[in-house]
């Protein structure tokens, strides 16, 4: 397959499921970018600021507006650390984690549909191909 061919198809996966995803988040009050925080802190558990700024790929700048938001709808709270006196853990609370399981089915639905026409094995190498892809992104 050539890279124009294989770029196309990339880029309308991609749009295919933001679409989807924006369609699911869109009733919640949400913007995506702050249910993908809710989603990341769900599988992470309690994290460091720095360490969510970087998953998310943006400064903890940009993050502590987005974490100021979601502590006003009461979905994330913002502890001092423990080892690290300069830094804050965000971690959900009971709202959170409701949104969080919400969000969360939604994509093992969505995974499931995705793959539904594979079999193991290709779902196998097709989820191994997406883990080193993601390694150099």
């Amino acid at each position: 397959m050539d890279l124009k061919h294989l770029s196309k198809i990339i880029v309308e996966f991609y749009e295919k499921l933001s679409s989807w995803e924006d369609s699911v988040v869109r009733d919640s009050g949400l913007t995506t970018a702050q249910a993908h925080t809710i989603e990341i802190v769900g599988h992470a558990g309690p994290i460091k600021m720095k360490d969510l700024a970087q998953k998310i790929g943006v400064t903890t700048g940009t993050l502590t507006v987005a974490v100021d938001r979601l502590e006003e709808k009461e979905l994330l709270v913002r502890q001092p650390c423990k080892a690290d006196r300069r830094a804050y853990l965000i971690e959900l609370t009971d709202s959170g984690r409701k949104y969080f399981k919400q969000h969360h089915n939604f994509h093992i639905k969505m995974t499931q549909e995705i793959v539904a026409d594979l079999t193991d094995e290709e779902q196998q190498v097709f989820g191994n191909i997406l883990e080193k892809m993601l390694k150099k992104i």
